[in-house]
């Protein structure tokens, strides 16, 4: 039998190793960026278009490559980073297997230029699918320039799985801010066609958090920091009013590399414990400096996972950290349960300075003296005393009362009736709803009982009456009489620009969006003006993970994301009105069986059913 082991060729196996290392354009940019960093650079530009489809360019001015290094960057396991595999322990760069720039270069068009202080020219090479077209040499600025063209341009496949630009640009911006917010003395700019989005100045680590987001966050963030033999801690948490429910705002950054770890969220959790709504998540950015032989980052490809020599002790150094900081900035509340609340001093007597007290005193006041009576002034000479007069027998207050009695007429009849008389006679009780554990609507029907579920049935009304106004018609809205400010981040900002044409058909009205934020000036009718920074929040977690292309797919998200969020939910208490009106609305819609996510909305119970329940 012949062999059928075979080597791959180079080109084939870059391919597989960019499957890996290179999933979608967010990739490329979290590697450049990277290696931008690993350079030494001061000032570092991302430049990208159609979402990093067509272009994506890192330019930096670090300490560049040489003719050599240039040419060998794209191989394979070729690194700078490290020499041993000791050296896998000690890390302090960013990357270290060398396989970045070369799985880059299998999937798209790279284009290098590159130079070193000392040298006169630079480098300039282009690669296509891991083939070098040209190297020449190029005059050129100090630092380095990649510009990735076409990605997947040979892997048709991979292509046509990448997302809409909204989404492909979201995990590029999440790549974009792991990588700023650890490095703040680094100044970072972004571009997306053609558009500054940041401009990030050097700064301390507060500065790049507030410039980052909006400059409302500096009054969110509560400092923490503790130093231990195991971990030094420091960075910022969320105060608990401020929380939200989207999870975008949590980063961790182990000895300046952002990783993932739900161990470490849970500590952070479990100190905002008693603090938080349900199903809010706070925000935080925390640092943490730990030995680097006490860490092997080396477990996953895209190394935002690492595993620590001690766990357990992080964990109980962390939660205590945050649950300090938070005591000791009085965001949590502290109960002192032996002071007297009566030796408080109040607010107004605070500056003011102590007085003796005076005495005043009566010298002409005698106890002993009888009081003369009053004497009454009228219009005739002479005084008049008081004169009580006799009381009349108390028996003549209730002449008469029985004869009085008898002539009252009530208003209302005495109800002679029993309870139980009436179920005689349904058809009187027809169309009469009763709410059970808040939470269900019963109703009577000819054939037996219906009960509905009133948030799924309030879901699919409210979803068939957003479809219409973003199909049809457009809703009406109420105008403000002040006009509504939302701070928002610019991931945020960008997503609603996207939703401004949907929103505006459902009844929102935009005054003006601007970078930290926008205005509204009108709100959808069905909806309160407390509401809205709720309701908002809920759409954006919702359509967090992507939307389509399609229109009509991005106005039916639209509407099940808001119908969601503004149904009337479980344990709110209904008049007979509200529960006639969603019975009433829900069996006037196209399909009232199910909600907008396919769960029923009500079932219906035959009389029959009854009957077997009393008679087994």
């Amino acid at each position: 039998m012949s062999s059928i082991i075979q080597l791959l060729p180079d080109h084939v196996a870059n391919q597989i190793a960019a499957g890996e290392v290179v999933q979608r354009p967010a990739s490329v940019v979290k590697e450049l960026l990277e290696n931008a960093v690993d350079a030494k650079a001061s000032d570092i530009k991302l430049i990208i278009k159609d979402a990093g489809k067509t272009l994506i360019q890192v330019v930096d001015n670090g300490v560049g490559m040489s003719v050599t290094d240039a040419r060998l960057c794209f191989e394979r396991h070729a690194t700078s980073k490290i020499r041993n595999a000791e050296d896998l322990f000690s890390l302090h760069t960013k990357g270290f297997r060398g396989e970045a720039l070369a799985s880059i270069a299998a999937v798209a068009h790279v284009e290098l230029k590159t130079k070193q202080e000392q040298d006169e020219l630079g480098t300039h090479i282009i690669i296509e699918g891991s083939k070098v077209t040209t190297q020449d040499p190029a005059v050129l600025p100090k630092g380095t320039s990649f510009l990735v063209k076409n990605l997947f341009f040979n892997i048709p496949a991979r292509r046509n799985f990448l997302k809409s630009e909204t989404v492909e640009l979201r995990h590029i911006l999440d790549e974009f801010h792991r990588v700023v917010l650890a490095h703040p003395k680094i100044n970072f700019s972004m571009y997306n066609n053609g558009n500054e989005i940041f401009n990030l100045p050097f700064g301390n680590y507060r500065q790049r958090i507030v410039n980052l987001f909006s400059f409302k966050t500096n009054e969110k963030l509560v400092p923490i920091e503790e130093s231990t033999e195991i971990v030094k801690i420091h960075g910022f948490v969320g105060k608990p009013e401020f929380a939200k429910k989207t999870r975008g705002e949590q980063f961790f950054f182990v000895n300046d590399r952002f990783i993932k770890s739900g161990y470490l969220h849970h500590a952070v959790m479990s100190a905002y414990e008693g603090l938080l709504k349900e199903g809010a998540q706070p925000s935080y950015f925390i640092y943490l400096d730990v030995p680097s032989h006490t860490i092997d980052i080396n477990i996953h490809p895209t190394k935002t996972e690492i595993k620590f020599d001690d766990e357990q002790a992080l964990y109980a150094i962390l939660r205590a950290s945050v649950k300090h900081s938070l005591g000791q900035f009085h965001v949590a509340p502290v109960l002192d349960f032996d002071r007297d609340p009566n030796l408080d001093t109040p607010y107004s007597f605070q500056n003011k300075e102590a007085s003796f007290p005076t005495i005043q005193v009566d010298a002409t006041y005698n106890p002993f003296k009888e009081e003369e009576p009053k004497k009454v002034k009228s219009g005739f000479s002479g005084t008049s005393h008081y004169k009580r007069e006799p009381s009349a027998n108390w028996e003549s207050l209730y002449v008469g009362l029985q004869q009085s009695a008898q002539e009252i007429v009530f208003e209302n009849e005495v109800v002679t009736s029993s309870l139980f008389q009436e179920q005689d006679e349904p058809e009187n009780n027809f169309g009469i709803s009763y709410q059970i554990q808040k939470k269900y609507i019963v109703s009577p029907i000819k054939s037996g009982l219906i009960v509905i579920d009133q948030h799924r049935a309030h879901q699919r009304i409210l979803y068939e009456q957003f479809l219409t106004h973003l199909t049809l018609s457009q809703a009406p809205s109420q105008q403000l009489l002040f006009p509504l400010e939302l701070s928002y981040t610019t991931l945020e900002l960008h997503l609603l620009k996207e939703l401004q044409q949907p929103l505006e058909a459902i009844g929102f009205q935009f005054e003006t969006i601007h970078d930290n934020g926008l205005v509204l000036k009108g709100v959808p009718v069905s909806i309160q003006e407390s509401e809205v920074a709720p309701v908002l929040d809920t759409l954006l977690h919702q359509l967090h993970e992507g939307i389509p292309n399609a229109g009509f797919s991005q106005n039916d998200s639209v509407a099940k994301s808001m119908a969601k969020s503004m149904a009337i939910k479980s344990g709110v208490q209904l008049s007979v009105e509200e529960q006639q009106a969603i019975v009433n609305k829900l069996f006037a819609c196209k399909e009232p069986d199910v909600s907008p996510f396919n769960k029923p909305t009500f079932i219906t119970i035959d009389v029959e059913e009854l009957d077997k329940k009393f008679f087994r």
